[in-house]
């Protein structure tokens, strides 16, 4: 292997700064700078020994050395593993390689007592505000606000048949086996939001049934705007309760606001209505915003503002700690701020756990022809923006030539299949809107013969996101069981 291409790959993955090592210039010192702000990020590497311009130089690598690289890098705190590489360049000539990893729980690292951190290709003192953010997400990664006590809050406070309704998705998504009890208190402890017979805070965002004074913080805002700003309102309306009530609300103001263009295709007597945004996209980036807002702040909220040229969903704390806007539409790692909360929404079926939400909502909008969402932070709280034509009437939008068929990307298979998913799903809607209907009298209404597993698994799903419900909550199995749609909430 030549030396050019062992240098490679070492530095193949990750970020990565170039130094020609003085000592007497201070290259040591900007140096450990950049190792301590790649440990305060995603981690990273520093090439000693090559020019930023990728020349080869390399340097005599002695003892002393070594031992001023050790001494330098206990200047770091807290203690941080430092990885070394030496390569051979000749000449008895070295490029040292030092490696140290990010965004763990010793975050933030100070070099000298001061923070660093990376902005694009730079080195920088990190400022007071970011670093008091990261001290708090230390201790947040240990004591965080949802599994603390909720001193006030008693089993009376919390909705059974909200709990029941949760139990059910998850027992049929095949996320909870097993017995879970019968009573209240055993259905909490198994979703692990009860600890030591008291209830954390956790379980109020998922199933509370009061939330003023203690917990402003569980409220959803929705607005439809006139034009392209805030000037004037067409509709909107400010809802707490607990979070899959409010993932649905926010669904059906969607629906409610949304043009629904259609057209009619060859050889089929009934329209074909394609979204304004993926529902299932837009699904996603609501469970995210519920799922990883910072609820410590009591005045935040999850906010769905409609304009007539975009959609945007803000959610109340900048992005986890290690997570950048840009990292969400390509790989990027898992970081989840309030994992119990996000357990029950895996539980119930309406996340996973690969850190692939972001990626998902860019291959849906790519397979039905619309611009990936914007990822952004502003004013301390994460942003995604749909660009899209709400403002435009179903006429105006069925007009647009890709609006056409053959200009369409339904032939997709993926495309079809999620389709066949939502079709199924809206037949199921149709026929509750009058009457409450047994699982068989809903099947036979749809055409079905027996109970076919796409049909219970559409079933699931409008249980899970909260638009249908059981008629008899407290018990799921009940041969007299229905169900109904979901009737909206009102403002409190």
């Amino acid at each position: 292997m030549t030396r050019n291409r062992a240098i490679e790959k070492l530095v193949a993955k990750g970020e990565s700064k170039m130094i020609e090592f003085k000592r007497s210039t201070g290259e040591l010192r900007e140096a450990l700078q950049t190792l301590c702000a790649f440990a305060n990020g995603s981690g990273g590497k520093v090439v000693i020994g090559v020019k930023p311009s990728g020349q080869i130089v390399g340097q005599q690598v002695s003892e002393q050395t070594l031992h001023e690289i050790a001494a330098a890098r206990d200047r770091i705190e807290p203690p941080v593993d430092l990885g070394v590489e030496r390569v051979d360049v000749g000449d008895g000539r070295q490029v040292l390689v030092l490696a140290i990893a990010g965004t763990n729980d010793a975050v933030p690292c100070t070099y000298d007592g001061r923070p660093y951190e990376r902005v694009g290709n730079t080195t920088r003192r990190m400022s007071q505000e970011r670093y008091g953010a990261l001290l708090l997400d230390r201790a947040h990664s240990r004591r965080r606000w949802e599994n603390q006590v909720a001193d006030e809050i008693t089993v009376k406070d919390i909705d059974r048949s909200e709990v029941a309704r949760i139990i059910e998705a998850a027992r049929s998504m095949g996320r909870l086996v097993g017995p879970v009890g019968r009573s209240l208190p055993d259905l909490l402890d198994r979703f692990g939001v009860r600890r030591n017979g008291q209830i954390l805070r956790a379980a109020v965002v998922l199933f509370g049934k009061t939330f003023m004074p203690d917990y402003p913080q569980c409220e959803l805002r929705m607005a439809r705007f006139r034009g392209l700003d805030k000037t004037e309102f067409l509709d909107q309306r400010q809802i707490r309760g607990p979070a899959f009530k409010l993932l649905e609300e926010a669904e059906l103001f969607c629906q409610r606001h949304f043009p629904l263009p259609g057209r009619i295709e060859p050889g089929k007597l009934q329209r074909v209505d394609r979204p304004l945004i993926p529902p299932g996209a837009m699904r996603e980036i609501l469970v995210n915003a519920f799922i990883h807002r910072d609820y410590t702040i009591a005045g935040g909220a999850v906010s769905l503002a409609i304009f007539d040229d975009r959609v945007e969903v803000w959610s109340a704390g900048r992005y986890p700690t290690g997570i950048t806007a840009e990292m969400l539409t390509r790989a990027h790692p898992s970081v989840q701020r309030n994992p119990l909360i996000a357990e029950v929404f895996y539980r119930a079926g309406l996340i996973e756990k690969w850190g692939r939400g972001t990626n998902r909502v860019a291959e849906m909008c790519k397979a039905a022809g619309v611009a990936q969402p914007e990822f952004t932070e502003i004013g301390g709280a994460a942003v995604v923006t749909f660009r899209t034509d709400a403002g435009l009437t179903r006429r105006q939008l069925e007009s647009r030539p890709e609006s056409r068929p053959e200009s369409r990307p339904e032939s997709r298979p993926e495309s079809r299949l999620e389709s066949a998913g939502g079709a199924l799903e809206s037949r199921v809607v149709a026929a509750l809107k009058d009457r409450a209907l047994a699982r068989s009298e809903l099947a036979r209404a749809l055409g079905q013969k027996g109970v076919p597993g796409q049909f219970k698994k559409a079933v699931s799903a409008l249980l899970a996101r909260g638009i249908i419900e059981y008629t008899i909550p407290e018990k799921p199995g009940s041969r007299l069981q229905k169900y109904r749609l979901v009737k909206p909430a009102r403002p409190q």
